[in-house]
């Protein structure tokens, strides 16, 4: 099927945080130094990650992140037309997430702040858990006067992080020029406490703004109020045109009016890391569809690419396994 509101548009365009992910392999002792809790995610200054990086073994490594970011790189990277909008600083990080981008195949809708790019030191610890310190930087300052038509122009998809859903007037301005430009909106629920704190709107935009609803099981709790698979992608479905349940181990499930598709996982569900398999499975997902595949492809798209992602630390693919995805693009 193809979801294009005009023919021969297949842009997606990816809306959130800009923010740079600090990759460090740490052990135990390094977190409990911290005061951190393993698995974790802190809210923190930037001169606390300056004072927790000076501390690490090695240097971290430095890429482009964040949710709606890592998606637009997957885009980009399966051949796709990508757009990333979001705000970063002025800095030397601003340059390293705006030629990350670039090198990701991706065109970057970068607003400009004095505030510093907006950063995460995530600390990786042998048992592959990851624990994040946070600093948005600017990318809390983008505003909802920056959201003009320009943003989403030939856009086919527009793809909003749900981490949105904490600025309500900068959602809201996005929901509004999406749906004016003519695209399909997604949404991705990003995580359950997000949900939690986030109901009444949720329950409001919903219906009105939302195409394409992606949750997993936590978060359509969250959202629901229903434990059951099958009743609560029911409840999503009845909302949205197209509504996605990801069952972790298990697959997905994609439901768009009566039809179902039931997609399974990919390998022995091993993991050296799961950060980003959530956005690079809708990079997988929104691709195949805005070129007219069926739901069963799609979602198999989906699952390579969060399977692809869990197989290395951070949340970008490297060759070799892009190569194994073109391969299933192939067939």
């Amino acid at each position: 099927m193809t979801i294009s509101a005009e023919p021969g548009r297949k842009k997606i365009v990816c809306v959130g945080s800009a923010l740079v992910d600090m990759l460090a392999n740490e052990d135990e002792s390094f977190l409990e130094a911290a005061g951190a809790a393993k698995g974790g995610m802190t809210l923190v200054e930037s001169s606390y990650i300056d004072d927790l990086v000076s501390k690490t073994s090695r240097d971290p490594v430095t890429v482009s992140g964040g949710s709606a970011c890592n998606t637009a790189a997957g885009v980009g990277m399966l051949g796709g037309d990508a757009r990333f909008v979001g705000k970063c600083g002025r800095d030397r990080l601003a340059d390293v997430f705006e030629a990350d981008l670039v090198r990701h195949c991706v065109e970057p809708f970068l607003f400009r702040s004095q505030a510093p790019t907006g950063r995460v030191l995530s600390v990786i610890t042998p048992d592959a858990q990851r624990t994040m310190f946070t600093y948005l930087g600017a990318a809390a300052e983008m505003s909802p006067e920056e959201i003009t038509p320009e943003c989403f122009e030939n856009a086919a998809v527009v793809h909003v992080e749900g981490y949105l859903l904490f600025n309500r007037e900068l959602m809201m301005a996005v929901l509004e020029a999406a749906r004016a430009s003519g695209a399909k909106v997604s949404l991705d629920l990003a995580s359950f406490n997000v949900v939690e704190e986030s109901l009444d709107l949720l329950n409001r935009i919903v219906a009105d703004y939302i195409d394409i609803l992606i949750a997993n099981e936590d978060e359509a709790f969250a959202y629901t109020g229903i434990e059951d698979e099958e009743k609560s992608l029911e409840a999503l479905a009845r909302e949205t045109e197209i509504a996605v349940l990801k069952i972790g181990p298990r697959g997905s499930i994609i439901k768009c009016g009566r039809e179902v598709a039931r997609i399974e996982r990919m390998g022995d569900g091993s993991a050296a890391d799961t950060t980003g398999a959530g956005d690079l499975w809708a990079a997988g997902f929104l691709h195949s569809l805005v070129e007219g595949c069926s739901f069963s492809q799609c979602g198999a798209l989906g699952s390579a690419c969060g399977f692809e992602v869990c197989q290395l630390i951070g949340a970008k693919i490297e060759e070799d396994g892009w190569q194994r995805i073109r391969q299933l693009l192939a067939v």
